[in-house]
């Protein structure tokens, strides 16, 4: 996907969804928040966020259906985490798009979405945007880490480089991934997550 071409459009995308003004990322050490906080899932049934930790760590990921980095990222971005489920993580995907804004972003197009990109994990529907703005995420795609105590170890973007993968310079995601499986620090804690704004149910 040529981002260059996209780029006008994209710009406006970002424009128009405004932060709200409590949008404060986490920081590395936070305890993860919100975790008993059921979301409804592509498969019909309800999910929080302790039901799929994992003996490793939790990964959580804020994205949706429509945004072009989100498309430009997705192949990778859903390899991450079906490698990191297998590596014993816990995911979970988020929209937390008002569909409103976006009809792309509804129930049905995550159903679609996941069974078409191959997600091993939960994709839910963060009704509200309640999880985006307890975590502070502001972009999709947006990536959370905890470490197997809940705390987060990496907070940011995949990678370096959503238009071409195979011009990637630093694998900002599954760095912090293998170091914490090694029992190391990661020494990329934080990254700018760049991508199209979440759309906040107002």
């Amino acid at each position: 996907m040529n981002l260059r071409k996209l780029f006008p459009t994209m710009l406006s995308m970002i424009i128009a969804g405004s932060f709200p003004q409590f949008a404060q990322a986490l920081e590395i050490g936070t305890d993860m928040p919100m975790t008993e906080i059921e979301m409804k899932n592509v498969d019909g049934n309800m999910v929080s966020l302790s039901d799929v930790t994992g003996d490793k760590g939790t990964l959580i990921i804020f994205t949706c259906n429509h945004c072009p980095y989100v498309k430009a990222w997705e192949e990778r971005s859903v390899k991450a985490g079906n490698k990191a489920m297998k590596a014993g993580f816990g995911v979970i995907a988020l929209n937390s798009n008002d569909p409103s804004e976006y009809k792309d972003d509804g129930y049905e197009n995550n159903q679609k979405r996941s069974t078409n990109s191959g997600m091993m994990y939960p994709y839910v529907v963060d009704d509200g945007s309640q999880l985006a703005k307890a975590f502070g995420a502001t972009r999709t795609p947006e990536f959370f880490l905890f470490n197997a105590d809940g705390k987060l170890e990496y907070h940011g973007a995949l990678d370096d480089n959503a238009q071409d993968a195979d011009d990637v310079s630093a694998h900002y995601l599954q760095d912090a991934i293998d170091a914490q499986l090694r029992g190391q620090t990661i020494s990329v804690p934080t990254t700018k997550s760049v991508g199209c704004s979440i759309k906040f149910y107002k």
